[in-house]
């Protein structure tokens, strides 16, 4: 089902999360949303990816989709060129890296610390990294402990855990902790990603806004995640996945199918490419 709320700005650029959006469940890119970035090409709109995943994770989307924009991983940590050259990055101030991760540890969750172009984790199988590798198409450098070396480069730090209420309140208690010191979001349900206070999907809007002379007011945004809600509100459209909280829908636009069932293309139609008028 796919629900519209108020009339539609023009749209000159969309700018998608990846994981539960553009991709299903199982990581696959489907001919839909493949044929649907084509006819934005086509229609003259442009077409940008931003994600908690680093810029390495998303190598394997830039030659399908021929994409031709700046890409932000981490959440707007690293922005990167379809080559993958570094366009600009955010890293934790390391007094910020090092109060995240004793948060995580004292509250039982497991840690990651990724740096502009490594990711280092303390145990092989603990839960989610065999997943995330597959996601990634790479994999972590395993390491005793972290370091003041790692955090001294940390670009974002992942809480992991699979329990929701837990993460919840971590997600709460960090924000409260670090203000605005760090941005503290979950991008999945079993991941809280911490990064630079400027390194955020709302930012990555403004910086897509500037770098690419399309005011904020014509750029539409699709996500699934609490971390997107901030981009919804930085853009001039924004569109939730059926597979969102009610929490995430409340807060954009319109509400789109799920990733399951092709939503992200059928937003592109629907939204953006054929508007349905209020």
């Amino acid at each position: 089902m796919i629900e519209s709320l108020p009339a539609k700005p023009k749209i000159s650029l969309v700018l998608a999360d990846v994981d539960g959006t553009l991709l299903t469940n199982e990581k696959i890119l489907t001919p839909g949303a493949t044929d649907a970035i084509r006819a934005l090409k086509t229609a003259g709109i442009g077409f940008a990816i931003t994600s908690g995943r680093p810029p390495r994770g998303m190598a394997m989307l830039i030659a399908p989709l021929a994409l031709r924009m700046p890409i932000a991983g981490f959440n707007g940590g690293v922005f990167v060129n379809p080559d993958l050259s570094v366009i600009a990055s955010r890293m934790l101030d390391l007094e910020t890296a090092k109060e995240t991760l004793k948060m995580f540890l004292d509250r039982g969750l497991d840690a990651w610390v990724y740096t502009a172009d490594e990711w280092f984790i303390r145990n092989p199988h603990a839960p989610h990294v065999a997943r995330e590798a597959w996601t990634v198409k790479f994999d972590a450098k395993v390491v005793p402990a972290f370091t003041e070396a790692h955090l001294a480069k940390a670009v974002k730090i992942v809480g992991v855990s699979d329990d929701p209420d837990l993460l919840a309140a971590c997600e709460e208690a960090a924000q409260n902790a670090l203000g605005k010191k760090a941005s503290a979001e979950r991008s999945q349900p079993y991941y809280l990603d911490v990064t630079h206070s400027q390194a955020n999907k709302g930012q990555v809007v403004a910086a897509l806004s500037q770098r690419l002379n399309i005011p904020a007011g014509e750029i539409a945004t699709i996500g699934d995640m609490p971390n997107d809600v901030l981009m919804f509100k930085k853009s001039g459209f924004s569109i939730a996945m059926g597979n969102s909280s009610d929490v995430v829908k409340a807060q954009a636009s319109a509400v789109t199918a799920s990733n399951e069932e092709d939503g992200f293309a059928k937003a592109m139609r629907t939204f953006v490419l054929n508007p349905v008028e209020a």
